[in-house]
């Protein structure tokens, strides 16, 4: 009876989550996270520091940190990391030169200490543009599925049109409903 409570109840409070986006710059980080929030396309500039919006899906509360991705930026991401339960990780599906960067910059995020209990999401952006890698294909690059530490998704997404988005709230949505 007990445990039947404790689950009814969980299903009908709002729970909240912090979120945090990173990727390299150009990524399109914060055109998602606008695209998550209103639906549509922003017109962006370089993310100096970090915006913060509210987005909440099925009574679920994620507040979404988009950081700057530019290099001088990226050793200063771990000052988000406390007490995250999510990492969406955006790649520029276009950018196959810098591939190998975003595969370091996650290792070094997912071995940090803050993130060992943080559920990772991968968008795989700028899916319409011709030529692009797939998921599967940036997945293999990334080594994802040899990634035993944590709980992960990828997600090929357009940030312009919005495809692919809700499919990536829906996951992290019914992750949260799994724990």
């Amino acid at each position: 009876m007990g445990l039947l409570f404790t689950k009814l109840v969980k299903m009908f409070m709002d729970e909240e989550h912090k979120v945090i986006v990173v990727g390299l710059d150009n990524a399109g980080k914060t055109t998602i996270l606008y695209q998550f929030l209103m639906n549509e396309v922003v017109h962006t500039s370089p993310t100096i520091g970090s915006n913060v919006e509210e987005i909440v899906c099925k009574n679920v509360h994620f507040f979404m940190w988009d950081i700057g991705g530019q290099e001088s930026l990226r050793t200063s991401w771990n000052t988000y990391f406390a007490d995250s339960d999510f990492v969406i990780f955006v790649v520029d599906s276009t950018d196959r030169e810098r591939l190998h960067i975003s595969k370091v910059e996650l290792s070094k995020m997912l071995s940090h200490e803050d993130l060992s209990n943080s559920r990772l999401l991968v968008l795989a952006n700028k899916q319409d543009v011709k030529g692009c890698m797939t998921a599967a294909e940036i997945s293999q690059q990334l080594q994802l599925t040899e990634l035993k530490t944590h709980s992960w998704n990828i997600q090929s997404c357009c940030a312009l049109t919005g495809e692919g988005l809700s499919e990536g709230l829906e996951w992290m949505t019914q992750q949260v409903s799994a724990r």
